[in-house]
């Protein structure tokens, strides 16, 4: 490889969510296999650019200018086979700022908003935080792979759903949604005229078998009415840089869209990111393709050491994203019971399924974009505590 991804770089006191944060409210001596960030250096290219820009010393207010658009344009017809113009593409910091825009702009006060649990938490606290209704569809899990529900879903959406979060590929539970789930999906927005909001920011970790549809590419029709979020923030593990790319075709959608973030004050990019995103999508392919393979065997190694080490623990098949998603309930289907063995015994923090809302109690969520030793030490730890010794 030419890039090192064993190499472990310590994130204690830089102010990072995952580590410091867990340091502070539980101590120093865990491991964090939590937080959805990796624990893995940028690209080399963008870090320099990064100190390029920071040796330039006058960091003032920056625009996104043609440059951006175009890498946005060329990343997104080489990544997905979307083709899109220029003046689709919106600049917003985060996604979830961007979420939380569209549900003011798009429904009112006591709307319905649908969304698939369990799920990414953020996403479908937007909903309820801007005082709409979060309508749930619960994910049927049928023979260890998660499957939607759309008997569920249309009588949901017969009550007046207004707008469908999609987390796409899904977090946590790693499904790729199939041409056929996207269609019908469609098919039902249509039929019950509700806006598409698709969350896409873990596309670029597709795994062997599965690929990635955006759903706007379905059809014109389909496009007009959707609203898709990308951000090489996972891709490139820039999430603090923040930037995100709205993408959306209608001109009536996108204008309201970009007058909500008016009035939310948000317009400029912090100076780092517009440079960053323009490196990392137009020089990084040989990076991005070790970082994928590196991941891969990451998830290879921590299946196989959980098979023969505790193999009551049932680990969803990924399609996509650095996560597992792992099912506890033979150990117990408490999480206080899973607390006390991860966290308190085995010191380890991982993300316990009761965070990403009904349907998780019971299963913990495990990022493996971290180095190899930090990655087997928090599996052996897990081990060395496991309630279910033979």
């Amino acid at each position: 490889m030419t890039f090192n991804f064993d190499k472990v770089v310590s994130r204690f006191g830089t102010n990072c969510a995952k580590w410091d944060g867990m340091a502070q409210s539980m101590g120093g001596d865990m491991i964090s296999l939590s937080v959805a960030d990796m624990d893995l250096p940028a690209p080399p290219m963008v870090v320099d650019k990064v100190a390029e820009a920071a040796r330039h010393g006058i960091y003032g207010y920056t625009d996104p200018f043609p440059p951006y658009f175009e890498a946005v344009r060329t990343w997104l017809d080489k990544a997905y086979d979307w083709k899109v113009r220029p003046d689709w593409i919106v600049f917003c910091p985060r996604i979830i700022q961007a979420v939380s825009v569209i549900i003011q702009k798009f429904t009112e006060i006591g709307d319905q908003v649908l969304i698939h649990t369990p799920v990414y938490q953020p996403v479908a606290k937007a909903v309820t935080l801007n005082d709409r209704i979060l309508v749930e569809s619960p994910l049927i899990l049928t023979d260890g792979r998660y499957e939607i529900d759309f008997e569920d879903m249309e009588r949901q959406m017969r009550e007046g759903v207004k707008m469908i979060l999609l987390i796409s590929p899904h977090n946590p539970v790693g499904r790729v949604w199939t041409r056929d789930e996207l269609d019908r999906m469609a098919e039902l927005c249509i039929r019950y005229d509700a806006l598409i909001v698709s969350d896409d920011i873990h596309a670029d970790f597709i795994h062997e078998g599965h690929e990635h549809t955006v759903i706007a590419k379905l059809s014109e029709e389909v496009a007009n009415r959707s609203i898709i979020c990308t951000s090489p923030g996972k891709t490139f593990n820039l999430a603090s840089l923040e930037i995100a790319n709205i993408i959306i075709p209608n001109d009536e959608l996108r204008g309201r869209f970009k007058h909500g973030l008016l009035q939310a004050g948000i317009h400029n990019p912090t100076f780092f990111s517009v440079p960053t995103l323009e490196v990392a999508y137009t020089s990084c392919d040989e990076w991005l393709t070790e970082l994928r393979a590196y991941i891969k065997d990451n998830i290879a190694y921590a299946r196989t050491f959980i098979a023969d080490h505790m193999p009551e623990l049932a680990v969803i098949d990924p399609e996509g994203t650095y996560l597992l998603w792992i099912d506890c309930t033979a150990v117990s289907r408490q999480e206080e019971d899973l607390v006390e063995w991860i966290q308190e015994k085995a010191r380890v923090s991982v993300s316990f399924g009761s965070s990403f809302g009904p349907g998780g109690e019971g299963f913990i969520r495990v990022n493996v974009a971290t180095p190899r030793q930090i990655l087997q030490e928090g599996l052996e730890r897990l081990a060395a505590a496991y309630p279910l010794q033979r």
